[in-house]
Parts: C-alpha cells; structure tokens; sequence
C-alpha cells in the first residue's frame, strides 16, 4: 500500500524532469517543484522502509519463537522414555533441511552509516560471545579413526563453569554428542552480508576457509575462488584435494552461511 501511495509522485518527478529537458531549462519554478517532490519522495521511501523492518523484525521474532518451541521438544524427548526412539533423519531429508536453512539465512540491512555486526558474512564472533542453544556451528571432534574433522553441529548447552560447549552432531539426531572447549567451535554466520553494500563482510578471493562440502555434513579447508556477486549469490570455491593436480578440486558453489574463517595455517 505504501508503494502504490508513493507511485503517483514517482512518476510526477519522472515527468518534471523531462519537461524540464523539453524546455531545455531550470526555471524557479521547476526548481521549488522538484525540491517539494523530492521532499515527500524521500520522506514516503523512508515510510516504506519502517514497514519493511517492522516485518523483518516480526519475521525474526517468529523464527525466533519456532526455534525455541522446537529445542524445548527436544529436550522433552530426550527425557522422555516412555516415547519410542525418534528415527534418523533420511539423507536426503537432511540436505534438503540443510539447503532450506541457508536460503532463509536473513540478509543483513544496516542503515545508512550503520557496519555489519559480528556474525554477518565473513564477520567472526566477538571474543565473549557465546552461542545458544539451537545455533548451528562448526565443531572440532575427534572421528572414529582418531583424526580430526570440523563437523556441522547444534548447540545445545554452555557451561560457564567449565567454558565447554554440549553440541549433537547435526548428522547423527542427537545420538553423537560431544563435550569441546570454545576454541573448538566456531559459530556460523547469522545473516548474509550484500554484496552490493558491504563487500566488506565477505571472504575475499584466494582467502582459505573451512566450507561445507556438498552434499555432507563435514567442513573442509578450502580457498576462495569467487565471492558472492549478488545478495542470493553462493560462494564458489576450491576445496584442497590431493587427487588434483594443483591440489584443489574444481570450483564449487557453497551458500554463505556455511563458510566460515579458517583457524589453521595453510599447509
């Protein structure tokens, strides 16, 4: 409704100025015209724009409220022991979710003279931030074969007391839980940055990352081939791979909320 209301101005400047090219000259007139047009244009984007934030914030404040709803059941069935054990989550299931999650991931829309926060893009965490219950984050777990792999997990606790993260493997529906310290974790972005306001917030060409490979649940070392161009844009980059032989696999596209700043040294 706001855009409609505003269209019929719009279009009035569009016509002033080409009247004004027309005549071939800036009388007063046109001058005081234009200035009153431009006065109430700006003053109905700025209308416009309040909506627009009013609905992102409800937005938020739904997932927000769906989130919360979905850890609390959680943890009711996991003390629960009078309800059968919860299938695992088909593959397919998962990547799908997985998909979903990063498209819906909000983009960051700072006012004028406003900077990304941490965890917009490329942003890391401040120093003292602790993550919540039910975000997602790249942790450090030892694998069955006693290496070290970054996993896609869940939080679910943090323990002040003992500065450890609780986090369920994303994988394995709760039955894979592992106990790490901060430094093992590292929380995954909670908006997309733009592209075209804040290049600022993104990885930048031949950065090393960890990204989520494809179709898994694992983050690997990779470089940055080409950051996103548009808001909707992915990022596409070279994941280390010894079968190759420049030691990169050929570029892949991975979505911005699962690429995160790399903590070790490239090899």
């Amino acid at each position: 409704e706001e855009r409609s209301r505003s269209e019929h101005n719009l279009v009035n400047i569009q016509k002033t100025h080409e009247r004004m090219q027309t005549e071939n000259k800036i009388s007063p007139y046109y001058r005081t015209k234009l200035r009153g047009l431009y006065t109430t244009a700006k003053a109905d984007a700025e209308a416009e724009c309040n909506i627009l934030r009013k609905a992102l914030d409800k937005i938020a404040e739904i997932k927000s409220l769906l989130e919360e709803r979905r850890i609390a059941a959680k943890i009711a069935g996991l003390y629960n022991d009078s309800e059968p054990p919860r299938k695992t989550m088909r593959r397919g299931v998962l990547m799908t979710l997985l998909q979903q999650s990063a498209m819906t991931l909000p983009l960051w829309i700072g006012k004028p003279g406003d900077k990304p926060p941490p965890l917009c893009g490329a942003i890391p965490a401040s120093g003292d931030y602790v993550a919540k219950p039910g975000d997602k984050v790249a942790a450090r777990v030892k694998a069955v074969d006693g290496d070290e792999q970054w996993i896609l997990a869940e939080v679910v606790s943090y323990s002040h007391a003992t500065n450890k993260y609780e986090v369920d493997d994303i994988d394995e529906e709760g039955k894979e839980r592992h106990t790490l310290s901060r430094r093992r974790i590292i929380p995954l972005p909670q908006w997309k940055a733009n592209p075209e306001t804040d290049p600022e917030a993104l990885f930048q060409k031949e950065q090393l990352v960890l990204a989520l490979y494809p179709q898994t649940t694992c983050f690997y070392r990779a470089l940055i081939h080409t950051p996103p161009q548009r808001p909707q844009d992915d990022y596409s980059v070279l994941f280390e791979d010894t079968s190759y032989a420049d030691g990169y696999s050929p570029p892949l596209n991975v979505a911005q909320r699962y690429v995160v700043a790399c903590k070790e040294p490239k090899k």
